[in-house]
């Protein structure tokens, strides 16, 4: 069994915790130091940081220790009670209170008995979510009310971190909302439908990772690549419908959608256009160098466009449109094998095609209605 904390090492704790957390920006990582004070500061098993989301009605975690993301409906259980009444909660034997929601001990085969839970305010009072820590380790096995004390100083220390994560969360997810439907505009000109970004991204994220990008930075390409073919609003609609064979003349105006794309967003310091610009610049750009706009070969060609390019010209193939066809699968492999070191990155490729199973399932999940 745990003994408590004394006051020098809470005070120690609580320095280097708070330190740490009001440095980080990433909401996952920030849940994951809040759950972690929490757990140190009061000897609980577990502890986990539960968010309100108002508009679907539920509460939902991404960190609670030994499980992976939760999300219950908000009128349920003693998180639930809290978030609604704004009291703080402490039980001896979670499964004797009728308030107390069984259905996640079952899904995970923990057993739950005493619980403390303190709701979390922002700035303005309003309950943003809950504090929730679960079996204390001491020999009593109960949680007192110096540890409520405790767990509340924890969440007014974490409050405002959180909601000002919470506020860089939601100005993120405006920001993907943004340019998924900048996409989808580039795309209906010229006749492609609002799956087809949905299915480049999830291609693109799923061979940048398969590739070995670190999940970060897969995410980063799945919301960039949506905008490759931003340019194409400047073209004109006669060549972007055009159902034959564009002239020379034609062809040369539609490649400008490249450079127009890259202009449009290059001037951005965001991380996210900063790739935008980037594979709307690059991703007609070929491995063996006949590409456009700049002619790039190999490795001079950004990775994130390497990666656009094939997600974009297996789309492209794989799916049918007023002026053609859907390719049979074969076919497509062939070409892929054909232009494997030529058009395309050969490792890319070969990525590719380790990968194809998995992408198939994109192009089921995603398929045009």
């Amino acid at each position: 069994m745990e003994l408590d904390q004394n006051p020098e090492q809470m005070l120690r704790l609580i320095f280097e915790y708070t330190a740490k957390i009001a440095n980080e920006k990433s909401l996952d990582r920030l849940l994951q130091l809040m759950a972690d004070m929490g757990k140190e500061m009061i000897d609980a098993d577990r502890c986990t940081l539960w968010i309100l989301d108002k508009q679907r009605a539920e509460i939902w975690t991404r960190v609670a220790h030994g499980v992976s993301e939760l999300r219950i409906p908000s009128h349920t259980g003693l998180v639930g009670y809290s978030i609604r009444s704004g009291d703080a909660v402490i039980v001896d034997d979670a499964y004797q209170d009728s308030r107390f929601n069984q259905e996640i001990d079952l899904s995970t085969g923990y057993r739950t008995k005493a619980i403390l839970v303190i709701p979390m305010r922002n700035n303005d009072g309003e309950v943003i979510g809950a504090y929730q820590a679960i079996n204390k380790r001491t020999a009593e096995q109960k949680f007192s009310h110096r540890d409520l004390e405790y767990l509340t100083l924890a969440a007014s220390y974490a409050g405002k971190s959180l909601e000002a994560a919470l506020l860089h969360m939601e100005i993120e997810e405006t920001q993907k909302e943004i340019i998924f439907t900048m996409g989808e505009i580039g795309e209906s000109r010229s006749k492609e439908t609002g799956n087809h970004v949905k299915r480049v991204a999830e291609y693109s994220k799923l061979l940048a990772r398969n590739y070995g990008m670190s999940e970060e930075e897969a995410e980063l390409l799945r919301i960039a690549s949506p905008m490759h073919d931003i340019g194409k609003i400047a073209i004109p609609d006669s060549i972007l419908g055009k159902n034959g064979p564009l002239t020379d003349e034609e062809f040369h105006q539609m490649k400008k959608h490249t450079e127009i794309g890259y202009q449009l967003l290059k001037n951005s310091t965001r991380k996210i256009m900063q790739a935008a610009a980037v594979v709307a610049h690059q991703h007609h750009e070929k491995w063996n160098g006949q590409g456009y706009p700049q002619g790039l070969r190999g490795e001079d060609i950004h990775i994130y466009a390497r990666i656009t390019a094939i997600a974009d010209v297996f789309d492209a193939l794989a799916t049918e449109r007023v002026y053609k066809k859907a390719w049979e699968l074969d076919r497509i492999l062939a070409l892929f094998r054909q232009e494997r070191g030529e058009h395309f990155d050969p490792r890319l490729v070969d990525v590719f095609f380790a990968s194809i199973e998995e992408i198939l399932a994109i192009k089921e999940k995603y398929e045009d209605m």
